[in-house]
């Protein structure tokens, strides 16, 4: 299985969240969520980072650098009362579908 490039992941050898950059099929190249630090792991020693996790180490989508998650989050924010559920809505769609899945290798 492999973790698309954004993902926040977990290295389960050390308990340590990441951001994936990249990797093969055996291999995930990830660093520290915000950049800095870079280290490889085995892809058997990954797991996806749950929300409580995500939060306690204080992540938000917009901190992925994606350009669509930051405007969403604008969007979101800027959003009058009645709309902010439907643009809270649309801001977790892309996240789920664009950053927060696992692929099944074929």
């Amino acid at each position: 299985m492999t973790y698309r490039t954004g993902a926040y992941v977990m290295d389960t050898r050390d308990n340590r969240i990441a951001q994936v950059i990249g990797g093969t099929d055996t291999r995930v190249r990830v660093r520290t969520p915000g950049g800095g630090t870079t280290w490889e792991v085995p892809v058997t020693a990954l797991r996806l980072a749950t929300r409580d996790e995500r939060n306690a180490a204080g992540l938000r989508p917009y901190l992925s650098g994606c350009p669509d998650c930051a405007a969403l989050e604008d969007a979101w924010r800027k959003a009058p009362d009645g709309e902010r559920p439907q643009a809270g809505a649309d801001a977790r769609a892309h996240w789920l579908a664009t950053h927060a899945t696992v692929r099944e290798n074929a």
